[in-house]
């Protein structure tokens, strides 16, 4: 064999190479983004859930404020189950407008910054913002559910309990707040991570980890 012969099958053996290639790129490209788009799919169905049980909380908060107006302390418990119930919606339109965003069409780097953008909502403004309420929500929502079901109003009856309601709230906040601090001190990294996986929830992380897979490949 002729030396220009053996370059010309070589250089037919290097296309057929990169043509091998980029078809195993654009199929591992369908893959990822086919597995990212199904890892969200229970993030997506759970904020479709959290909106329908923050408009139920909407329209029962809403009956029970507005036929206690003459009472001041009911009415604020009412209004603030209100607020929650309309927040509780806000989030979830916000997570389902940042999970459409993810376009599995865009390039690989573009879906993971849109996944990163979705995980930083997540992590550092809905987990923090949520977990602080969770601390106090529960005690207008126990209010409320004596007056209805039982016709008891706690704050005329017991205040020194729902004193203690509210001092178990805020000792609820100063832990969760400390938590946090802490986590974010030099050398406690790992309780940093476990709190972000936590917050950015199991659907995000299993999709950034697909995507994560599929970076690695066209680096390689």
């Amino acid at each position: 064999m002729e030396l220009d012969d053996f370059k010309l099958a070589w250089q037919q053996i290097d296309r057929r190479l990169e043509q091998q290639h980029a078809l195993n790129l654009q199929w591992l490209q369908t893959t990822a983004a086919t597995r990212a788009r199904r890892r969200l799919r229970p993030l997506w169905f759970g904020q479709l859930l959290q909106m329908a049980g923050g408009v139920a909380l909407i329209v029962l908060a809403a009956g029970f404020w507005s036929a206690r107006r003459d009472n001041p302390h009911l009415l604020a418990c009412g209004l603030m189950l209100h607020g929650y119930g309309l927040m509780l919606v806000l989030a979830g339109a916000r997570n389902l407008y940042l999970i459409g965003r993810v376009d599995y069409g865009l390039p690989v780097l573009v879906i993971q910054k849109r996944l990163a953008a979705l995980r930083a909502w997540r992590v550092g403004v809905e987990a923090p913002v949520f977990g602080a309420l969770g601390c106090f929500v529960w005690i207008p929502l126990a209010l409320v559910s004596f007056d209805h079901w039982w016709g008891v109003d706690l704050w005329v009856r017991a205040p020194v309990v729902v004193w203690s309601f509210i001092a178990s709230g805020v000792a609820c906040l100063l832990v969760f707040g400390g938590i946090i601090a802490w986590s974010r001190r030099p050398g406690h990294e790992r309780m940093a991570n476990v709190l972000s996986r936590q917050a950015a929830g199991g659907s995000v992380q299993r999709a950034q980890a697909e995507l994560q897979e599929l970076a690695r490949f066209e680096q390689d």
